[in-house]
């Protein structure tokens, strides 16, 4: 979920989802920091699924790429009309982002159907549990694909997040994408091995995720 501040994300949480996120971090590799709710399953494709709650971090800025210029921040934090959107209208579902066992090789097989998911970054953030290390893929415009139906690609270390994230009473139920190019949407899933575990559709662009909650199942969006 992006916020337009973490104090926006956290009130939305308590007050759609009954719960208020974790502790997170910053990236200062983006200048970005976030929260985290585990909304895993007992087991199956969401087993360790958890929501992060994103927002720009007012106190820094992204770090220099190789041109020597600051980087355009991951997820299309930095467009300017989705700020707008999620100032005025709340936290808003985005993106979703895939774990993948071999990560260049994850990304060879969207690039032999011509859909270039970018650079694999390292990226790190401090925990109370020490660093957390991970690989990730991103484009140097920082752009979403399928406008944030295809998943960006990370490939976590030794430590996974939601290792040490509490139980929250939430899970995930269902992740449903629409698009207007779905069965394009399609094959790059199906190239990634991801097709087995998500509903899709042909429609207008939105991504919208179920949740088992104390008070019931809720959709977010």
């Amino acid at each position: 979920m992006m916020a337009d501040t973490l104090e926006q994300g956290a009130a939305w949480c308590q007050a759609t989802l009954g719960i208020a996120p974790g502790p997170g971090g910053a990236h200062p590799l983006f200048g970005t920091h976030n929260r985290l709710l585990s909304i895993a399953t007992q087991a199956g494709p969401f087993a360790q699924a958890y929501l992060e709650i994103i927002a720009i971090d007012p106190a820094a800025s992204p770090a220099a790429g190789p041109d020597g210029r600051a980087r355009r921040r991951w997820f299309d934090m930095d467009d300017a009309a989705l700020r707008a959107q999620v100032r005025a209208q709340g936290p808003r579902l985005i993106h979703w982002v895939a774990r993948v066992p071999d990560l260049a090789r994850a990304c060879a097989a969207l690039a032999a159907k011509g859909i270039e998911r970018g650079d694999i970054l390292p990226a790190s953030r401090q925990t109370p549990r020490g660093l957390l290390q991970w690989q990730i893929a991103v484009r140097p415009d920082g752009q979403r694909l399928f406008d944030g139906c295809l998943p960006t690609l990370i490939q976590w270390g030794q430590t996974h997040p939601s290792d040490a994230l509490p139980d929250s009473g939430l899970a995930l139920h269902s992740l449903h994408l629409q698009h207007p190019q779905a069965e394009a949407l399609r094959a790059a899933l199906k190239a990634l091995g991801l097709s087995g575990q998500l509903q899709l559709s042909a429609g207008p662009a939105r991504l919208s995720a179920q949740l088992h909650t104390p008070r019931g199942l809720v959709t977010v969006a």
